[in-house]
């Protein structure tokens, strides 16, 4: 085997990776040695980097066309997957391309071909119909949360992809749960499998189920009580339906509940101002649907709350999987109506949380974000953003929190206690030389 053109000891170290563990490892060995490889972990295990790194050494670096294609079922699996590559700062290009986007910015990033390209189903559909991307030359396939995609009825979309590239020698499937049965469009032929799945979806020990009972039918007021009881760690609420998050949201909010909600039918740069909000520290409460339980990389979430009852229970599991990540430890709580009882998958010992009389509303978080219309495409990056605020702002450093830089875009969180000053100095001012509209985002 040639000598590796990565330090992988470099990586791990921009990466604030100590060691990689135990799947990782395995997987890295065995995608340099097989040709198909099928890996099963748990969500939040570190699956990115497990083919990431091994695919790395697959690259040509003189080679300027794309080498490798990742399919993912979500526009915010193929951003994760976008951004952990770049941080790992290997000089290589990469093109995420996903329904929300817009079209014409991807093509313009095709047009010079990415040594990888990541991307949803139907928009990579769309980009090989067009001509835009270089099939001949791609020789690695990675399907990733391959069963979601499968499950999204993504089927006639990832057999056109995969029958379009012809020269493919080199095939990696991952996921977070057993796939029944394979489909044959994906030209498997005696894959090496890896399963790292728990028997559940965490440990024991790692992650708590515990129930509500609810009076009522409909479970506002108990999820409202239950918040109070809890407290204002973060924590992600799941509803089966688009209607059910938003009037869930916005019951919350009436109550005085600082949250954000996060469905498939909102805009992209609402979708974007949500998770970031959530992800910095803004709201500590996300309502969403079973969207946001695969392909969000966010840490530390304490709590999920089951508002309606998962419809199986591989979502019960994905749900889960939000939290009681690594080495982290979470709790799980299903809200039950007079009617519901405790699905037949669940054979663990539940804890019943009996919730105290009178409720105290959770402490409001000490951050606020701002939205900055201008992103990569504008070649504004997070340092510009930090000088801007810390220089115009009067922001210190410890004054400014999480940025997300989006191509058009950008997310800052800022202490709340500085938000009105910092809004007032820096309405004239300009970043680069280029006015661009500051607000707190919505």
């Amino acid at each position: 085997m040639q000598q590796s053109k990565f330090s992988t000891e470099k990586i791990l170290s921009g990466l604030k990776i100590k060691e990689l563990n135990e799947m990782q490892v395995a997987a890295i060995e065995a995608i340099g040695q097989h040709n198909e490889v099928i890996l099963l972990s748990a969500t939040g295990s570190g699956k990115t980097l497990a083919f990431l790194l091994p695919t790395l050494e697959l690259l040509d670096t003189d080679n300027k066309s794309t080498q490798v294609l990742i399919i993912v079922p979500s526009r915010e699996l193929a951003q994760q997957i976008e951004d952990v590559f770049r941080s790992m700062v290997t000089g290589l290009k990469i093109t995420s391309c996903y329904g929300g986007h817009l079209r014409e910015t991807e093509e313009n990033n095709l047009v010079q071909p990415p040594a990888v390209i990541v991307g949803t189903p139907g928009r990579l559909c769309d980009h090989i119909r067009r001509g835009n991307i270089t099939v001949d030359s791609i020789t690695t396939l990675i399907l990733d949360e391959f069963d979601k995609s499968l499950e999204l009825g993504f089927e006639e979309e990832m057999s056109f992809i995969i029958s379009s590239l012809p020269n493919v020698n080199k095939k990696i499937l991952t996921s977070a749960t057993e796939a029944l049965e394979m489909p044959v469009f994906i030209g498997l032929n005696g894959p090496v499998r890896l399963n790292f799945l728990p028997e559940h979806s965490a440990p024991a020990e790692k992650l708590a189920i515990k129930t509500v009972l609810s009076d009522e039918n409909d479970k506002l007021e108990t999820l409202f009580k239950l918040i109070c009881y809890l407290g204002n760690r973060p924590t992600i609420v799941f509803c089966n339906h688009r209607e059910s998050v938003e009037r869930t949201s916005k019951h919350l909010s009436e109550k005085g509940i600082i949250n954000t909600f996060y469905h498939g039918g909102m805009e992209q740069q609402q979708r974007d101002s949500a998770l970031c909000k959530f992800r910095n520290g803004t709201v500590s409460f996300l309502v969403t649907t079973d969207l946001a339980a695969r392909g969000l990389d966010i840490p530390d979430i304490r709590y999920i709350v089951h508002y309606h009852l998962p419809l199986n229970e591989e979502s019960f599991i994905h749900r889960n999987g939000r939290t009681a990540r690594m080495d982290a430890t979470g709790t799980a709580i299903l809200i039950l109506s007079p009617e519901e009882t405790l699905p037949a998958y669940i054979d663990t010992e539940v804890e019943q949380i009996i919730m105290p009389e009178e409720q105290t509303i959770p402490e409001a978080p000490k951050w606020i974000t701002l939205f900055v219309a201008a992103g990569k495409k504008d070649k504004i990056n997070k340092v510009d953003i930090v000088g801007f605020l810390a220089q115009k702002g009067e922001l210190k450093k410890e004054d400014i929190g999480l940025i997300d830089v989006k191509d058009f875009f950008s997310f800052v969180a800022i202490r709340k206690s500085k938000a009105t000053n910092t809004i007032h100095l820096i309405k004239n001012e300009k970043i680069k030389n280029k006015k661009v509209l500051i607000a707190v985002a919505k």
